[in-house]
């Protein structure tokens, strides 16, 4: 019933105040995202078999058996397997710098939505504990929020209540963006910024899975495996939810 309610007064809502495309600024009407158009929700790429076990990248293709994905070849992952929603461009990349640099917490709902619809990306999740990856409090206080560990609450709503969050991890150290860092200087930058959150534990056969919002060179991900591994995680994964 109060879904229902939640959905007229939101109809209501939209019809006073139409919603714009996060992507390219047009009216959207109808579709199954609500703050992507129906022309830009064509041009998402949602990553579907085959793909890299590691990264989540999608092979084109004819595949071969133990191919080296290009994506993370040189990455030694300090974990098992890992999967992504969506590649990160168009308007995929404009679903997450809305969330990630303009408050745009109302994508949310088009993110578990995606989540959803992902082949896979739910059944990864179910029986897992997600852990967010942390912000330093500095950043987190600037931002607002941790935009990690809203798509942990995001993955939770995929995978329909099967899997939880808990904040094993913090960061220590405050570094400056990654974004225009090559894999060894994020590597270097990353050394020793997480640490186990205070009164965190860890279960040995406990499947976690680290959330983070994308996947770049995998430094940071690495970076925080590490931490739980020291921890005594022993079956421990990634999710994104953008690679690129």
């Amino acid at each position: 019933m109060k879904s229902v309610v939640k959905e007229l007064w939101r109809d209501k809502f939209d019809v006073v105040f139409p919603r714009c495309c996060v992507h390219c600024g047009g009216p959207v009407e109808g579709g199954r995202l609500r703050h992507l158009c129906p022309a830009c929700v064509r041009q998402l790429f949602v990553v579907t078999p085959p793909h890299c076990t590691t990264c989540g990248h999608p092979y084109y293709g004819e595949t071969e058996v133990n191919r080296l994905c290009p994506h993370c070849e040189a990455l030694e992952p300090r974990f098992g397997e890992g999967k992504t929603a969506i590649l990160l461009k168009g308007p995929g990349r404009s679903l997450v710098h809305a969330l990630k640099y303009h408050q745009g917490l109302h994508v949310l709902e088009d993110m578990v939505t995606i989540m959803q619809e992902t082949p896979g990306y739910a059944d990864y999740l179910r029986g897992a504990v997600l852990v967010p990856v942390p912000l330093h409090a500095k950043k987190q206080r600037k931002r607002g929020y941790n935009q990690s560990r809203l798509l942990a609450d995001c993955a939770v709503q995929a995978a329909a209540g099967q899997a939880r969050v808990e904040e094993l991890l913090c960061r220590v150290l405050h570094t400056e963006s990654q974004t225009h860092y090559d894999r060894d200087a994020r590597q270097r930058n990353l050394k020793n910024a997480f640490a186990l959150a205070p009164g965190a534990t860890i279960t040995p056969a406990q499947r976690y899975v680290l959330v983070d919002d994308v996947f770049t060179t995998g430094s940071t991900l690495n970076a925080c495996a590490t931490v739980l591994r020291r921890g005594g995680a022993l079956n421990l994964d990634v999710v994104t939810f953008g690679h690129g």
